[in-house]
């Protein structure tokens, strides 16, 4: 099944930035890593609308998310066994599993604090994954 297109009013790293305002005062320690959880609009491209239950759904299930923090460790590998070739940087998209990290809200925005080994691919565009 082709994962659906959703129909977004504003690019959605843009939206989940501004929602957040300045969170510069946050200071992510060691391996971690704080991203911002993606929760998909309601409506599709195709001007289907999905319903808040089906939505709020994301809060639970979702899969990405937004980079917004590191903690000075995190994605630095001595050994070269995690990170070997690979590079992430603030307000990039990832993939993590929903039951990894810790819950966490920051100015009204769901967030997942994650260890960097709990980080499983990068993504260009949130709505290419579900």
């Amino acid at each position: 099944m082709k994962q659906l297109a959703m129909d977004h009013d504003t690019d959605p790293k843009q939206k989940l930035l501004e929602e957040l305002g300045d969170i510069s005062d946050i200071e992510i320690f060691n391996n971690q890593v704080l991203v911002a959880t993606y929760i998909r609009p309601e409506k599709t491209k195709s001007g289907l609308y999905l319903s808040d239950k089906y939505r709020d759904e994301d809060r639970f299930q979702s899969k990405i998310g937004l980079i917004i923090g590191l903690g000075p460790d995190a994605f630095a590998d001595e050994s070269g066994q995690w990170f070997r070739n690979t590079a992430f940087n603030l307000h990039e998209w990832v993939v993590f599993r929903p039951s990894d990290g810790w819950s966490v809200t920051i100015d009204g925005v769901l967030c997942r604090v994650l260890t960097d080994t709990q980080i499983r691919a990068r993504i260009n565009q949130p709505d290419r994954l579900w």
